[in-house]
């Protein structure tokens, strides 16, 4: 199947239509709000959200014997805002750090989830079976009612974040500006951790609880290599999100036995991958050709000084001086002369060089420094 096949079958395919367009939008909210995750050095945060939704699920299951994803997910979005507000707790009442917090909620709610799933597994009930699926996922169970539900879900996350944008940059880079300005921090934290509570409900249909916290970090993470303009960043994190999840979407429906959620997971993984490496202010490869510069310019630098020694000793800094008395200088190459003539720092006529007055001024400003 080609990419015009694909493309055609997306739009006459209801399924695959769905799937696609429910990935995107989840993919668009978990980058927008994951950034705000990322900034505020919370990337656990999703994580312990998102294994501290299963007992939810597990609860909603045995009050109601139904495995209606609505309700499940309802049980799922309680047992998550209990979680978040735990770790609120926690953290201010307590002397334990946010990170603690994190982990021991995480911890203690996803034994207690799989306790429960487990005591399910064993009741003599046919209905309890498919619930394991929420561990990793199940994209192919998403309705149209269900990525109506993400949309108006993302609309309202936009609207919310748009209305309170300068609220909630001052929360993230400076929480106790904001409360001198007069600005009800508490409000704001619950406000957006409610909201990332229910982006990762959202989230685990489709991904699961397990993977359900790297959709929520990667496209962040990948934009954050991009910029340092908060609101470039989130638009470019709903990008990468949306773009996992519609290529991730692609690549499940083309190769058989490959599922949905985790192929997803790998598509974002692999933008964080290309950013941390290609990225041009905080890649690797250019942080790399950049020393590298450096370490030339500064090896230039020191050659150019060297010779400055020596002109500076003479009235006429035109004055030629054989190549040959460079040579006792340590790390002086034929190259690096080479280099210093393009920059008309110095002239070449055979086996002579002499410096120019720009070279001379130029030299001389780096004694000064």
């Amino acid at each position: 199947m080609n990419i015009t096949d694909y493309i055609e079958l997306v739009f006459t395919d209801y399924t695959l239509r769905t799937i696609t367009l429910g990935t995107a939008i989840l993919g668009a909210i978990c980058g927008m709000l994951g950034s705000f995750a990322v900034l505020r050095k919370q990337s656990l945060l999703g994580d312990a959200i998102s294994h501290a939704s299963l007992p939810g699920i597990a609860i909603a299951f045995l009050i109601t014997s139904t495995k209606d994803t609505n309700v499940l997910l309802i049980g799922a979005l309680i047992s998550g805002l209990i979680g978040s507000f735990w770790i609120r707790g926690i953290v201010k009442n307590t002397h334990l750090k946010t990170d603690t917090a994190l982990g021991l909620i995480l911890s203690v709610f996803f034994g207690f989830g799989m306790l429960l799933l487990t005591f399910i597994q064993k009741l003599p009930n046919a209905n309890q079976s498919g619930l394991d699926k929420f561990l990793f996922g199940q994209a192919a169970t998403l309705m149209e009612k269900d990525v109506w539900l993400m949309g108006i879900v993302f609309l309202i996350s936009l609207v919310v974040v748009l209305f309170f944008w300068k609220e909630l940059k001052l929360l993230l880079f400076d929480a106790d500006y904001a409360k001198t300005l007069g600005f009800n921090t508490k409000l704001l934290d619950i406000l957006i951790t409610s909201f990332i509570v229910v982006a990762i409900v959202l989230g685990l249909q489709t991904v699961g609880v397990v993977l359900m916290s790297a959709m929520l970090l990667a496209p962040a993470a990948a934009a954050r290599q991009w910029t340092d303009k908060l609101g470039v960043m989130v638009l470019i994190a709903s990008i990468f999100g949306a773009l996992s999840g519609v290529i991730g979407t692609g690549i499940s429906a083309t190769q058989s036995n490959l599922s949905t959620g985790p192929v997803i997971i790998l598509v974002a993984g692999f933008f964080v991958m290309i950013s941390f490496i290609f990225s041009p202010s905080r890649g690797l490869l250019f942080r790399q050709i950049r020393l590298m510069k450096n370490r030339r310019d500064l090896h230039l630098h020191k050659t150019l000084s060297f010779m400055f020694d020596i002109v500076k000793t003479h009235e006429d800094k035109t004055h030629p001086h054989t190549i040959k008395i460079l040579n006792n200088f340590q790390g002086f190459t034929r190259n690096s002369l080479n280099k210093l003539a393009e920059k008309n720092y110095i002239t070449i006529d055979g086996q002579n060089w002499s410096m120019t007055e720009e070279g001379y001024e130029f030299a001389k400003n780096l004694y000064s420094k």
